[in-house]
């Protein structure tokens, strides 16, 4: 069973920066894509950022040049700098992956990101 698990969230300030990593149970070259959602409170699930297993990134429009997906085969592990953090940038932040064999989809259990003012 796949398990993603993420880490890194927390408090910081506007302008701040911080890392998010999500932790795969196995390789994640399995997986084509993975990536970051976020749900902020009222507002429905956006795209942040996804990596395919070729590299090709995507963001979503509010965090393009702040923020940054990588991958580490080596350790399964996908990352998420975040940079130049704004209050708007806080809502609770997913990992997702995609299987690349079945297209099943899966989903971390979230991280808490409060960006303060």
């Amino acid at each position: 069973q796949v398990q993603l698990v993420e880490s890194g969230g927390g408090l910081v300030q506007a302008g701040g920066s911080l890392r998010l990593s999500c932790a795969a149970s196995g390789s994640i070259f399995s997986f084509n894509p993975m990536g970051w959602y976020r749900q902020a409170p009222g507002k429905q699930r956006e795209l942040v950022a996804t990596i395919t297993r070729s590299g090709t990134t995507k963001y979503g429009d509010s965090v393009k040049d702040r923020f940054t997906i990588s991958g580490d085969n080596a350790k399964n592990t996908v990352y998420l700098q975040m940079n130049s953090l704004k209050p708007e940038d806080t809502a609770v932040y997913y990992c997702r992956a995609e299987l690349a064999t079945l297209g099943s989809v899966y989903w971390g259990q979230g991280t808490q990101v409060t960006v303060s003012s």
